[in-house]
């Protein structure tokens, strides 16, 4: 009877104490999201011409399957999506940005999408170019010297492109200038193309810039290169009505047949010529990367008006030509370049795997992901689950032997030395290494091989590139990932 009873106040008490752990984890799950409770869902504005007429479909599509609603301009949006340049019509709204806010243009971009300034840059991989008509005695000289060559007459505009002789050009029209022309382009199928690469800046202080790397834009002039006939621009420009790549047969079988993109189906058709692509691509990198680093400091100086750079991002077309010798050639760079699929509907994939990519890189989507970090302006740097400071530690031995004091540059690296404003940095660097998708960084550069251990070159770079090269660096030297 004793054990009984003993049994039964056991029984009791084990009872209890489940009851207590049960009313424990009910108070400890989170309460169950309601229209009060949960986080607003983030909003978007645009800027531009017609917006809803169609050129913005993809766009819209992405944003709102990420979880976007859309809102008028003068409201609290959280990305502001521009067609056209906004520092003009909205510099007040623009000066007072939030730190969550972001907007898909840097101030001062013209300077690299600007065709005079590019064209007469003197860059390489740019063809020579000579403004009009401050630069009319050197054109002049430079076909003497080179009889041979061909030129055109461009404008920012860049309409009515014409091969004429010297004799038939415009010298005097301000505004305008005149390029050597590619005379012997690589042909496809006997067609000229030209090739746009998705290019994203997504800081410039430090500069950091990716490439979309999932596909590229191939676009065909409609007509035979040869006969060659300078009349007839079909042959040479590539307009509006060009020819897609499904409809050219050296590459449509890779395309439609083999199911590749653009980029791959170039590439295996170059290779069935024992040709080498990678050649090609390598050139498209280096001459990315000396056109932004061209720019950097005058983006710099134009985004030095607003509070601060890192509400900003670009995402820019830049179309090349190459010729038959495998060289490249930067043609220009497109703000807002043609994101609508409505001529060529093949090309929604592109253009919506471009957006989402660009969005993923900046870190807009998903919600999930922009609500946990992009939303709250009071972050502690390193203390959320994300990112903690050993995920942006580098050079442990340099950091533990050789640092003393912080004058070195890698040094400022070290954690002793590590000013806020450089782990800030690192922080969104980290960030969009996670989350770059499809993208593939050019600046700083990707380090293969040897390049690795020899290490980076920084010359000429400021001090803010020099970290952000040397930290790359370090990153690579302790997960190959980050090459």
């Amino acid at each position: 009877m004793i054990r009984l009873k003993s049994a039964v106040l056991l029984v009791s008490g084990l009872g209890a104490v489940l009851v207590m752990l049960n009313v424990w984890n009910v108070k400890s799950i989170p309460p169950v999201p309601t229209p009060s409770n949960c986080p607003p869902k983030p909003t978007y504005a645009v800027l531009g011409k017609k917006l809803d007429s169609g050129y913005l479909e993809h766009v819209y599509s992405l944003l709102e399957r990420g979880g976007y609603t859309r809102v008028g301009i003068d409201s609290d949006w959280d990305l502001l999506w521009a067609h056209e340049y906004p520092f003009r019509v909205l510099k007040e709204q623009l000066m007072k940005l939030k730190k969550t806010q972001k907007v898909n243009h840097f101030p001062g971009s013209g300077y690299i999408t600007n065709k005079v300034n590019l064209a007469t840059s003197g860059l390489p991989h740019v063809p020579i170019a000579f403004k009009i008509p401050d630069q009319k005695a050197q054109l002049i000289n430079y076909a003497k010297k080179y009889p041979e060559s061909l030129f055109v007459q461009k404008s920012n505009n860049h309409r009515g492109i014409r091969i004429q002789p010297l004799r038939d050009l415009d010298l005097d029209t301000t505004g305008t200038f005149v390029q050597k022309y590619i005379h012997q382009p690589l042909l496809i199928d006997g067609h000229k193309f030209d090739i746009g690469v998705y290019t994203v800046i997504t800081s410039i202080d430090p500069l950091r810039a990716y490439v979309y790397d999932g596909d590229v834009l191939f676009r065909f002039c409609p007509e035979k290169y040869h006969p060659f006939d300078a009349g007839k621009v079909d042959k040479y420009v590539v307009g509006e009505n060009y020819k897609p790549v499904w409809e050219m047969p050296s590459m449509k079988q890779y395309y439609q047949e083999m199911g590749f993109g653009m980029k791959e189906s170039f590439n295996a058709y170059l290779k069935s010529l024992n040709r080498n692509a990678e050649e090609v691509w390598r050139q498209v990198d280096e001459a990315l990367r000396s056109l932004l680093l061209s720019r950097e400091m005058a983006l710099m100086a134009a985004a030095s008006r607003f509070p601060s750079s890192r509400n900003f991002f670009e995402m820019v077309r830049v179309d090349f030509v190459i010729d038959h010798d495998l060289n490249v050639f930067i043609m220009e760079a497109n703000m807002s370049p043609n994101l609508s699929s409505k001529h060529f509907a093949p090309n929604r994939l592109l253009y919506e795997q471009v957006i989402f990519n660009v969005l993923n890189l900046v870190g807009l989507v998903p919600v999930t992901k922009s609500l946990s970090y992009v939303k709250q302006e009071t972050e502690e740097l390193t203390r959320q689950p994300e990112v903690a400071f050993k995920e942006l530690a580098v050079f442990a031995e340099e950091c533990g032997g050789h640092c003393g004091n912080c004058s070195a540059t890698v040094c400022k690296l070290c954690k002793k030395c590590l000013d806020p404003s450089v782990e800030s940095v690192l922080l969104d660097a980290f960030r969009e290494h996670v989350d770059r998708h499809l993208c593939r960084r050019v600046v700083p550069p990707i380090l293969v091989g040897e390049e690795v251990e020899k290490g980076v070159d920084v010359t000429g770079l400021t001090e803010m590139n020099q970290l952000m090269h040397y930290w790359f660096l370090g990153k690579c030297k302790l997960d190959s990932s980050w090459c």
